[in-house]
């Protein structure tokens, strides 16, 4: 994975651990993941991939408020740290308890989390995150979505640790925990 050279903040040239990048990364323009001690930035977000996320966070907020449960949906920009050189920032997550304060940056516990598909993170969606987000013992579902309409990959964990993954392509998706359903026709409406 190559930084992209759209960026004109100079990334750091030394491996960061978490804490470092996220000390970095508060005074900078812009938006960045840690990737074994790398730091990369994100790609610009394009109009179909937008649409798509603002969509899955709808509909993860209207799946909670009809559920009534204590857990809150949260957008992309929040960063969930997979190891100790490893962040991400997902397109979505959802996390129980009480709300985190307004200055937080970082989420530790999610139980859902959300990767829409770019051109410049599809390898890294299906494959480093997919085995990353699955360390973090909280996350409970990820699940991939395609902008381009291409079915939903629903990955959830299993009660002896193993990874169902599914392919959802309409209808209600029961996100169990928390107990959520989801209508992943909406993603794409």
């Amino acid at each position: 994975m190559t930084p992209p050279s759209h960026s004109s903040t100079e990334l750091p040239t030394s491996k960061l651990t978490v804490d470092e990048f996220l000390a970095w990364a508060e005074g900078q323009p812009g938006r960045y993941e840690l990737y074994c001690g790398a730091v990369y930035a994100l790609a610009p977000v394009r109009a179909g991939h937008a649409k798509v996320k603002f969509a899955v966070q709808t509909e993860l907020r209207r799946a909670i408020a009809a559920a009534g449960r204590q857990c809150h949906m949260l957008p992309n920009g929040m960063t969930v740290r997979v190891d100790k050189d490893i962040a991400h920032e997902p397109d979505a997550l959802v996390y129980f308890g009480p709300e985190v304060p307004r200055d937080v940056v970082e989420i530790p516990d999610p139980r859902i989390v959300v990767e829409g598909l770019s051109p410049s993170t599809r390898q890294m969606d299906a494959s480093a995150k997919l085995s990353g987000y699955f360390q973090i013992p909280s996350v409970q579902h990820y699940l991939i979505v395609d902008p381009a309409g291409q079915p939903t990959l629903h990955h959830q964990r299993q009660a002896d640790g193993k990874i169902l993954t599914s392919i959802v392509g309409s209808g209600n998706l029961k996100l169990d925990p928390p107990g959520d359903d989801v209508d992943v026709s909406v993603f794409f409406s």
